[in-house]
């Protein structure tokens, strides 16, 4: 398919553009051609009867995985051979199911390949940690919504499905590895000479602390910027063409290929989240990757 809607802004830092549209991402998706989208990084709405500002989400659940489903089959469509979609999905306690059906909506269309487990908030006892950890007293760090519950544990993770189209997407695992602990280990695995490992499947990825969110993170449901980046490093920079968010946002997504050099689409139906989205995306072209953003 061809012609693509007009974007409503275009930030041009180099050789790569990042786009943001003011539209519906189904509609979207459907104008992009086939195979064009090397990578799409993305949060939809859960279902949840979240307060978005221009969204219904608290429609049924049946109408919800259809929509769910057609815009999968869009995504499956534009993502080249050896593309990804990072889809991540959150929940709460006394709707658990939320994210299974949403994986469940988007398998007739693509391979499940990866799970990967977002850890926002994490509890360590010093004597698990080991001896090199240095901890004086157990550990625990992160944010959470505390539960006022007898039933439910507090919720401290999301989940992140990584589909590709038959489950053969090669990955650089080592581009978000991590220092083997003992590096005696390093020896005694092929491929381990660089002193990295791949980092597995669960992720800790903590919030920023913020002081106001209505002014810092103007937005219901957000994630991290590093959370995005590590999925693009983990499918490979240099394999990257064009990175999609149908569900922008405050443009995470966006910041994140702004930080590493790639070109980006991004589609937001609210215009005051778009234009917020935009802002941040240009203030990270502007701030050195090292410094944090303002949120």
């Amino acid at each position: 398919m061809s012609g693509s809607p007009t974007p409503f802004a275009t930030l041009r830092p180099g050789p790569h553009e990042l786009r943001f549209y003011l539209d519906d991402a189904l509609d979207y998706l459907r104008h992009a051609a086939d195979g064009s989208v090397s990578a799409v990084v993305t949060s939809p709405p859960y279902n949840l009867g979240i307060r978005y500002r221009s969204f219904d989400d608290g429609g049924p659940r049946d109408e919800y995985l259809r929509w769910t489903s057609a815009w999968v089959a869009e995504v499956a469509r534009v993502l080249a051979r050896d593309g990804s979609l990072f889809l991540n999905v959150g929940g709460k306690p006394t709707d658990p199911w939320t994210a299974l059906d949403v994986a469940q909506a988007a398998r007739p269309h693509l391979h499940l390949q990866n799970i990967i487990h977002w850890i926002k908030s994490i509890a360590i006892a010093r004597d698990l940690a080991g001896a090199r950890s240095g901890l004086a007293d157990d550990l625990a760090v992160g944010h959470y919504k505390p539960i006022n519950s007898n039933r439910f544990l507090n919720d401290c993770h999301e989940f992140v499905f990584h589909f590709t189209p038959d489950g053969r997407t090669a990955l650089e695992r080592r581009a978000i590895g991590v220092k083997y602990q003992d590096q005696s280990n390093v020896g005694r695995w092929a491929g381990a000479s660089e002193g990295l490992r791949c980092r597995g499947n669960t992720w800790f990825i903590p919030y920023d602390t913020i002081q106001s969110r209505d002014r810092e993170r103007p937005h219901p449901a957000t994630f991290p910027v590093r959370l995005p980046e590590q999925c693009l490093k983990l499918h490979g920079l240099a394999r990257l063409g064009l990175v999609v968010d149908p569900f922008l946002g405050l443009g995470s997504t966006a910041v994140a290929c702004a930080r590493l050099g790639l070109a980006f689409a991004g589609v937001e139906m609210d215009e005051h989240y778009l234009r917020e989205a935009v802002a941040r995306t240009r203030q990270a072209l502007e701030t050195p990757s090292t410094m944090p953003l303002r949120f």
